[in-house]
């Protein structure tokens, strides 16, 4: 039985050698794509299309047609092949756009057999060219997912956004359309190969798809559907940067999003120039403008977790992006081999997980890759439940409306049966999707069960035993990729808990609020016990960053201008990891800040000049982090542009902020505060549901990673520290 899906729904594929079948009311182009594990394409050569037709385990149709077939080898696309989409473009003087022809339909289906999943692209509208579907490798099994990501701007925007550079992604654009065939002047509709509803017979249609396990959702807005979060958006997720992004167009979901994860860097940012000899020491955490440029803005990928409008945070664009990490190996050595499987599944069976079987050129990258892939699989899933539950009550509501309307049917006494059935259709159709729902999430705990051990130190929990048996008991070499802060889950699995990874190095300041104004459980807690709880967090965040890099890569400043924050910090004062001690009084915070605005300045004239080396001997090249508790206590007007001046420009230069504070009560400043809140990622010491996903707007609760109590892991991590800091002994 084909598996009728809806977008953002995947189902498996039970073989490696498939049929992609495309059935559309208008003559179209059909072109493949072969994309990395995030979907980036290397260059021009990874897109099949009229022009050059033949990829590895493919080839594409060369002509013009309503209706194409061709066939897919997927155990001979090559290993660093993720994702194979199908994208499906409008001719030259054909139909302007694909919301003025019937909706589309594609299909995978048996080579010359029946149909394994169909798709129905309905509610396109100025899209000239669409991502229909992918097939994408997940835990060395291959699966098709509906994507339905239009484009209005065309082939070009949607190739930029795959990854490939501004120009080189028209220029592809501009050679498809000049090879492609031209439009017949008459072209009688393609009849599809399938049953393909019409758009507007795809919603009556709908309740036989999703009692598939099918998940209505609805249509995303033309022009880019898929995008990531609202432009009111400003994110704040662990996975690794890439160039800033525009603000994308807002998802259909029922509260629109404000971004708010990790960094803007290079789409390349990692690799290492092979010049590296030559060119000189410079700051820890600093960016030479000199290395590998940053990919155009329009081919970066949607970030990862967003804020919900509404927090403490306020309204913002996004000023900062975090997307997938694309690292690049600093040789032209091949990246490590992956983990080989115990045994194959069987007929039937899911693919056992494997921890770090993700695409990357270490075991650490490769978990981030993974733990970034069980995010965006655990999304989509629930999306696709909460779509189907919500289209079984809408449509019960329909007919239990259209019952009672009809006088007949309730004056005869048939309104009752027919209330029975709308509820019974609605309840079984719930049933099913919940059915497909558990069996997804069944997989994804299996995985989390399997990747949870493996985490290195960076991305391990605080009671994992990573941190206790000795694997951690020296500082490491290397800078890690991520770091982890806390856990993210919804409400469909409370127990299933994917890890919140900030990538580094920080691109953007951290605000722990302490105000009892985010959440219930916020509203629940003493003032008092919260504001020493998100004190806490700030100490656990700032030793896990120390541990996690080599000895001296980061030095440490304090401002505690009343002194509220001093049995939270003393683990800190007491190991001597300290640059100085705690500033307290407003003395302290203006020669604290003083001295910070002093480097960024120092370090930025020195970059610009182009001599990095040339910095006077006091100024500490290692990277700064400055924790501030109790802000704005202690702080004058001066005292706040300053640090509004360190939360702007200090991540580019190695100088991070960490800021404990209530934001109500630092609501006397006005508009004067509204940018550094603005540029700051929020968390809560308790749980909150106050971020979001960029791909379709669920509400995620992030619950902070801290110590347990009365543990001494923070006391060992601290003595390792400072022993890496006073060196070996004579």
């Amino acid at each position: 039985m084909t598996a009728e899906l809806v977008r953002g729904q995947n189902h498996p594929l039970s073989r490696s050698r498939v049929e992609i079948r495309v059935s559309a009311h208008t003559p179209v182009l059909a072109l493949v794509s072969a994309g990395d594990d995030a979907g980036r394409l290397p260059g021009p050569e990874a897109v099949a299309h009229p022009g050059a037709r033949a990829l590895a385990g493919l080839e594409v149709p060369g002509e013009l047609s309503g209706r194409h077939r061709f066939t897919v080898d997927l155990d001979s696309v090559g290993p660093a092949v993720h994702r194979v989409g199908l994208v499906l473009v409008l001719p030259p003087g054909g139909p302007v756009r694909f919301g003025a022809v019937p909706a589309p339909y594609v299909a995978v289906a048996e080579p010359e057999g029946a149909e394994i999943a169909g798709y129905t692209l309905a509610g396109l509208d100025s899209e000239t060219a669409v991502v229909a579907l992918e097939l994408y490798r997940r835990q060395g099994a291959w699966k098709v997912r509906a994507v339905g990501q239009g484009y209005a701007a065309g082939l070009g925007a949607l190739l930029a956004d795959a990854g490939l550079p501004g120009p080189t992604a028209v220029a592809l654009a501009a050679q498809v359309m000049a090879t492609a065939p031209p439009t017949p002047v008459t072209s009688a509709p393609a009849a599809p190969e399938s049953a393909v509803p019409a758009p507007a017979t795809a919603v009556t249609s709908a309740p036989a798809t999703a009692a598939e396990g099918a998940t209505p959702t609805a249509p995303a807005p033309a022009a880019h559907a898929e995008a990531a979060p609202a432009a009111s958006a400003e994110v704040v997720m662990p996975m690794a940067p890439e160039a800033a992004a525009p603000a994308p167009a807002a998802p259909a979901a029922p509260t629109s999003v404000e971004a708010v994860m990790p960094g803007a860097a290079s789409a390349a940012e990692g690799a290492v120039s092979a010049s590296a000899e030559a060119t000189p020491t410079v700051p820890q955490g600093v960016r030479v403008s000199r290395e590998v440029p940053p990919a155009p803005p329009a081919a970066q990928p949607p970030d990862p977790y967003v804020e919900v409008p509404g927090s403490a945070s306020g309204d913002a664009p996004p000023t900062i992006s975090y997307a997938h990490p694309r690292r690049r190996p600093t040789s032209a050595e091949p990246p490590e081999p992956g983990p080989q499987r115990a045994q194959a599944p069987g007929p039937g069976e899911p693919p056992r997980p494997v921890a770090g079987d993700a695409a990357g050129w270490s075991m650490e990258e490769r978990l981030y890759n993974q733990v970034w892939g069980m995010f965006e699989d655990l999304a989509r899933t629930v999306s696709a439940y909460r779509g189907a539950v919500e289209f079984a009550d809408a449509r019960m509501d329909r007919e239990l409306g259209e019952a009672l309307s009809d006088p007949r049917q309730r004056l005869g006494g048939s309104g009752n049966a027919a209330r029975d059935a709308a509820r019974e259709r609605r309840d079984e159709l719930v049933d099913r999707a919940r059915a497909v729902l558990d069996r997804d999430l069944a997989q994804l705990v299996a995985e989390t069960e399997v990747v949870e051990p493996a985490l290195p130190a960076p991305y391990a929990r605080w009671d994992s035993p990573v941190w206790h048996d000795g694997r951690a008991a020296a500082l490491p070499e290397e800078s890690p990729l991520a770091l982890r802060l806390g856990d993210l889950h919804l409400p469909e699995r409370p127990d299933l808990r994917i890890p919140m990874l900030m990538r580094l190095p920080l691109e953007r300041g951290i605000w722990i609020d302490n105000g009892r104004t985010g959440s219930e459980a916020a509203m629940a807690m003493d003032t008092d016990r919260l504001r020493l709880a998100a004190m806490d967090m700030a100490v656990a965040h700032a030793v896990r960053l120390l541990a996690v890099h080599p000895g001296g890569r980061y030095a440490v400043h304090v401002i505690d201008a009343a002194g509220a924050g001093a049995a939270s910090l003393a683990p800190l004062v007491r190991s001597g990891v300290l640059a100085e001690p705690p500033a307290a009084g407003p003395g302290g915070v203006t020669r604290t800040l003083a001295a910070l605005t002093r480097r960024v300045d120092l370090v930025q004239m020195a970059l610009r000049a182009g001599a990095p080396e040339d910095l006077p001997p006091d100024v500490d090249t290692a990277g700064q982090l400055l924790i501030v508790h109790d802000f704005p206590h202690g702080f004058d007007d001066r005292a706040v542009t300053q640090l509004r001046y360190l939360a702007d420009e200090g991540p580019a230069v190695g100088v991070h902020l960490l800021m404990v504070a209530d934001r109500d009560e630092a609501s006397a400043y006005g508009p004067l505060l509204d940018p550094l809140w603005r540029s700051l990622m929020r968390l809560s010491p308790v749980p909150d549901s106050h971020l979001a996903d960029p791909w379709v707007g669920h509400q995620w609760t992030f619950e902070p990673d801290v110590p347990p109590r009365g543990s001494q892991v923070l006391d060992r991590a601290l003595d390792r520290i400072a022993a890496a800091r006073r060196g070996p002994r004579p």
